[in-house]
């Protein structure tokens, strides 16, 4: 039989990597081959163009997102970007910005997410975003949301719940949108918008049964909705994306936590929700989780990090100076590590000591070289991703 061509099978791969197939989605890519570099097989004598293989890197991109893996997802994104820039295509790029958004915000890289978020912008106000406008959407929201707060994102979130067309690109294709959502409902004091929210989740649910990350992510929202702890432990199983379970892990550890008796098992969850965001590179939520912690339990629960010169540093102040050296104010990167502007100025103090500088413009100019000749150095023997990939090299990209 012979194999489809390359455009034929990038676009399957694409619609398998929404609903979470990830494992057939990289198959398709590699014709088949175990271990195969994607396209390796591909005979279509129009597959070696420049448009082509963007398409196949930004799927790609998307496939290692949705598989937890930021550095891989980033990496092909940008490869991606630079062969549609080649090729003059306006169509591809806004995929590649909605994976370097995301990544960048999960990784705390925040002057990279709040870039992507703004040619996502322009892409929509270019009509350019046409192919996936829930998720653009939904990408720039969260990287603003990131820098300003949530008041900041309120009427983008309206807007894709009164869109038909926004609402079902989204919570089917993304499976911690609808939670995340109803989140921000709470969190905006809009029970209109958590409640719509849970409603269009649970319809979509109804009308693709046989899709397990619909369904994870239709019970995720409404167990947070109803704060029903033994729900979200159920989504949290069910979810295949390893970023929405870590997402349902944390919830369900901070619905737990309101009751003494459950303390214990809030702590357990909100540690196993640390390992897994500690693996797929989310620096943010890791961070945010920690804080948690040390406010459940007095031991803490702090994974452990690659064998590098920032080890030096505990998790919460190489956050505070991933953060600072962005140009956020005490003030703003309190607020992203849910600790006072006073105790940001406390950590501060002993990351100048630990990193022998001696002022935060110094941090900023300093930061990235130490990151950049740490993943040289030890990329080898470091354990999970927990650097953050360099702005600068991200700015290069598309």
């Amino acid at each position: 039989m012979r194999e489809a061509p390359l455009e034929a099978r990038i676009w399957y791969a694409t619609l398998l990597t929404r609903v979470r197939g990830l494992r057939p989605a990289e198959r398709l890519l590699t014709g088949g081959q175990p271990g195969a570099q994607s396209g390796a097989r591909c005979v279509d004598p129009g597959a070696q163009r420049p448009e082509a293989q963007a398409a196949l890197r930004l799927c790609e991109a998307e496939i290692h997102l949705a598989g937890g893996r930021l550095t891989e997802a980033t990496t092909a994104a940008e490869a991606g970007l630079r062969l549609a820039a080649q090729a003059g295509n306006r169509g591809l790029p806004p995929r590649g910005h909605v994976v370097m958004a995301v990544c960048s915000v999960r990784a705390l890289d925040l002057t990279t997410g709040l870039l992507y978020a703004n040619r996502l912008r322009d892409a929509a106000l270019l009509g350019q975003e046409n192919l996936m406008p829930g998720q653009c959407v939904w990408a720039a929201a969260q990287a603003l949301e990131a820098r300003d707060g949530m008041e900041s994102v309120a009427h983008l979130l309206k807007g894709i719940l009164h869109d038909e067309v926004l609402t079902r690109d989204l919570l089917v294709s993304q499976p911690a949108a609808a939670p995340w959502l109803v989140r921000a409902g709470r969190r905006l004091g809009d029970t209109e918008l958590a409640e719509r929210t849970v409603r269009t989740m649970g319809r979509l649910a109804l009308m693709n049964r046989s899709f397990r990350s619909v369904q994870a992510a239709a019970e995720h929202a409404t167990g947070l909705f109803a704060r029903d702890a033994d729900a979200l432990e159920a989504a949290s199983e069910r979810h295949l994306d390893p970023w929405a379970r870590a997402s349902a892990l944390e919830d369900a550890s901070r619905v737990r936590s309101v009751r003494v008796a459950e303390r214990d098992r809030a702590v357990d969850l909100l540690r196993r929700a640390a390992d897994a965001y500690l693996g797929a590179g989310a620096s943010r939520d890791l961070a945010r989780v920690q804080s948690r912690l040390r406010e459940l339990d007095d031991h803490g629960g702090r994974p452990a990090r690659g064998r590098t010169r920032v080890s030096r540093l505990t998790d919460t102040e190489f956050a505070v100076a991933e953060l600072v050296s962005q140009g956020l104010t005490n003030g703003r990167v309190g607020s992203q590590l849910y600790i006072s502007p006073h105790t940001v100025a406390f950590h501060l103090k002993k990351i100048f000591r630990k990193l022998d500088v001696t002022s935060r413009v110094e941090l900023a100019r300093s930061w990235n070289r130490i990151l950049v000749e740490e993943r040289g150095d030890h990329v080898r023997e470091s354990g999970p991703d927990f650097l953050v990939r360099p702005a600068v090299a991200a700015r290069q990209a598309g």
